[in-house]
């Protein structure tokens, strides 16, 4: 089954198109199933995020993506999902929203450590407690059983110097969760295309997937498009599918919803 989970829409602030036409798209591409995992809302107090829709969105976000998955049910199975952190001081509200809107699944796009406001943005690491806790935080939300996989797991190295021990040692405990819990971590594609356009190494990091070749954890591969073109692309899909060939890797055929 030919699949993307990781779309984006408008309403993050920072893509474009409407959701109809990430679906054409994805269709025209030739996908069998794709879900929309924008960036979840949180319940903050007293602070808007500049790169995720507000709470009022939400109900909105949920009926678009149902409309539309019923309107191409014929075409593309669709599923209605979410980007979010871990962020256990908000999970009681987010359980709540899983359960009045009917979300079938969430990606661990971890950018924000312990709450958004009062964090430094994970992809702009410097030093190495800053990578414990991200390893931490990561561990215990594949310990939670509510994201089906990890998103973009070494966008620590868009900012940190160097692959260091440290960085050894975290990428290490991360895919033994992963092997031990059955979560996937996400070769992203949106960041392969930086890599190939800007000739920078953030993610996918050469030496974090290294490890993951060798020690053979379950892995995906999302397209984390912000704009519908990106379905388009099968240059960019076929090189993501060869570079995780080489490294004697495939995707797991089926990735788990809420709930299985």
């Amino acid at each position: 089954m030919k699949y993307n989970y990781h779309t984006h829409t408008a309403l993050c602030h920072h893509a474009v198109g409407t959701n109809e036409e990430y679906v054409l798209a994805a269709i025209k591409a030739g996908f069998d199933e794709i879900g929309f995992a924008d960036h979840s809302p949180w319940d903050f107090k007293d602070y808007v995020s500049n790169m995720r829709m507000a709470k009022e969105d939400l109900p909105a976000y949920c009926e678009s993506i149902k409309a539309l998955r019923e309107k191409y049910k014929d075409k593309i199975s669709i599923k209605l999902g979410l980007e979010c952190e871990y962020f256990p001081k908000y999970l009681p509200w987010l359980k709540d929203m899983i359960a009045e809107h009917g979300i079938d699944f969430l990606i661990l796009g971890h950018h924000f450590s312990v709450d958004e406001p009062i964090s430094s943005y994970n992809g702009n690491l410097c030093a190495p407690h800053q990578l414990y806790d991200y390893r931490d935080d990561i561990l215990e939300a594949m310990d939670t059983g509510l994201f089906s996989y990890v998103a973009h797991p070494d966008i620590f190295m868009r900012g940190y110097p160097v692959f260091d021990n440290h960085c050894r040692k975290i990428t290490e405990d991360i895919i033994l969760k992963s092997i031990a819990t059955g979560v996937p971590l996400e070769y992203n594609l949106l960041g392969y295309s930086h890599s190939i356009n800007d000739g920078k190494e953030g993610y996918p990091y050469p030496d974090f997937w290294k490890m993951i070749g060798e020690m053979k954890p379950p892995v995906t591969m999302g397209i984390d498009a912000h704009y519908p073109e990106a379905y388009l692309d099968s240059e960019l899909y076929q090189r993501g599918l060869d570079a995780l060939s080489a490294l004697g890797l495939s995707m797991q055929e089926k990735i788990k919803m809420l709930g299985e």
